[in-house]
């Protein structure tokens, strides 16, 4: 017999629970938003911030202090030791380049290592090294990729749903415009209000307002949706501890897509149901329909969402430290993205319209495109 989880005439009341929702996710973005602040910002991995990092891996147990001691005589400028795991064998340096540069580290590092522990054998398992203008081009062509994969998707959502492809297309433009024309301010004359991460958030607030103005609904509702997964996610990761590097960057970048994947069917089941009242005498009201529709994908939700984690789950567990932020970052955000898309992106269209406003819509292109007729759900 096929596994069940949720009963067929499953009738949770997600609408009715949308305000205790709204303190929720409030409560964990200000949460966020707080360690982020008083971290004085994100903080970031070799990978954006340059400099040096180095995984060593010894046979016999140590100290964290011996360790330094063993590595004072090397120019290591901000040297932080960090132990990886449980025991005392594995160890992760940190510091900034310095000035003379690093041309002959790991010899450096495995003859001043082997001096100190000559009775405990070790070895360099991992070492990068970043300039400091390598890590800010870095950081900000990661920005720019979760900006731009964000807002592809809001284009892709208003012609699925609004069949509105140019004024989408259009949003798109005018808004590449503008961060375009910001970041040559920024780089031509210094203007440190116009750098790209000022620029990237006034884009998405010009998103949001234009998304409202227009009505384009469904794509306001994933973007806030998106948006609401990656701010939670990075507010967690930073309340952790956790450092941001391209492989939390990759997570994102997955957990957009798969957030999105969701929220694509969750609309494509309450479209669906829109389309079938239409054609009836008694209207339902647009929070019943939006109830109606995540019961019926409740059971795909959990489903998807529990196989996902399990496989997450293994890789944090058994992946090693090179893969266990990307696993964490995945975890929190499969967590987030499956909430957001029953409470965050659809109660927005019940926000900004009413059934009749759907119906209406959807009026206009009575040719209606089931789920999946193309293969794209």
């Amino acid at each position: 017999m096929p596994i069940q989880l949720i009963k067929e005439n499953v009738n949770i009341d997600f609408v009715g629970y949308r305000k205790i929702a709204y303190i929720l996710t409030s409560l964990v973005i200000l949460i966020g938003l707080a360690a982020i602040i008083m971290n004085k910002g994100l903080s970031y991995g070799v990978d954006f911030a340059g400099g040096v990092m180095v995984q060593i891996e010894f046979k016999n147990e140590v100290s964290d202090n011996d360790v330094k001691t063993a590595l004072k005589d090397i120019e290591m400028p901000g040297l932080t030791v960090q132990k990886i795991g449980t025991d005392n064998h594995h160890y992760l340096l940190r510091f900034s380049a310095s000035e003379q540069g690093h041309k002959n580290l790991r010899a450096d590092l495995t003859a001043a290592l082997e001096q100190s522990f000559a009775d405990n054998e070790v070895s360099i398992t991992r070492l990068e090294m970043v300039g400091p203008k390598v890590g800010s081009e870095l950081r900000d062509m990661a920005i720019e990729a979760v900006f731009y994969s964000i807002l592809l998707i809001t284009v892709y959502i208003s012609g699925r749903f609004e069949h509105s492809w140019f004024t989408a297309a259009g949003i798109a433009v005018l808004l590449w415009g503008i961060i375009f024309i910001m970041d040559f301010l920024a780089s031509r004359f210094g203007i440190v209000l116009f750098n790209k991460m000022y620029a990237i958030c006034i884009a998405l607030a010009v998103t949001l307002i234009l998304s409202w103005k227009v009505k384009l609904n469904y794509s306001l509702g994933a973007l806030l949706s998106l948006i609401h997964d990656v701010v939670v996610t990075l507010g967690l990761l930073t309340l952790m501890g956790k450092e941001i590097d391209l492989n939390v960057i990759a997570a994102l970048l997955t957990l957009v897509g798969y957030s999105l994947n969701d929220t694509i069917i969750v609309y494509d089941r309450i479209r669906e149901n829109i389309s079938a009242v239409s054609k009836k005498e008694h209207k339902p009201t647009m929070g019943e329909i939006i109830n109606l529709s995540a019961n019926q994908t409740l059971a795909r939700t959990l489903m998807t969402s529990l196989t996902t984690l399990v496989a997450c789950l293994s890789l944090y567990l058994l992946g090693g430290s090179v893969i266990n932020d990307f696993a964490l970052t995945m975890l929190i955000g499969i967590l987030v993205g499956s909430y957001s898309s029953i409470f965050v992106a659809s109660p927005i269209l019940m926000a900004f319209g009413d059934i009749d406003l759907y119906i209406s819509q959807q009026a206009t292109h009575e040719e209606y495109e089931k789920p999946g007729a193309h293969g794209m759900v």
